[in-house]
């Protein structure tokens, strides 16, 4: 499904000569191509399934994040907008994000779900989320309110 709304707006981004967008979404597939290579390692064949593509997409996003952080201060305004781009390309294939009450109440959820009691049990927890919620949840701040909620168990 992901593959395929990726090759379709690489296809339309091709006929409409928009180079941005061309480019972007190449960057996209090499990433998926290399990703389906380390898969097949892992027992995917076939390529590996969209959870992990998105994982990867975050990924991406956060990266380029970072780089848009790193051009701001070093004072080159028109690589921070290049990466913004990229961003904002990216994101057009990504599930709406959860916002913090959502990502309380799924946290809150899969942690009853799991049977989860104590800051032991963190590390199966976020296994569990990342497997439900790839790519629509930004997992730094699950990770502390997971912390939250099992410390207060």
């Amino acid at each position: 499904m992901l593959r395929q709304q990726i090759n379709d707006a690489y296809k339309a981004a091709m006929v409409a000569r928009d180079q941005a967008t061309v480019s972007a979404v190449r960057l996209i597939m090499a990433e998926f191509k290399k990703k389906d290579i380390d898969g097949r390692t892992e027992g995917y064949p076939d390529g590996v399934p969209d959870d992990q593509l998105l994982s990867l997409m975050q990924k991406m996003i956060k990266q380029r994040q970072d780089s848009i952080t790193m051009y701001n201060q070093g004072n080159r305004p028109e690589l921070a907008a290049k990466e913004e781009a990229e961003i904002a390309i990216i994101e057009r294939f990504m599930p709406k994000m959860m916002s913090e009450a959502e990502t309380d109440a799924a946290v809150a959820a899969t942690l009853a779900e799991i049977g989860a009691t104590s800051v032991k049990d963190m590390g199966k927890a976020m296994a569990a989320l990342k497997e439900k919620f790839a790519g629509q949840m930004d997992f730094q701040k699950a990770s502390a309110i997971v912390k939250k909620h099992l410390a207060g168990a």
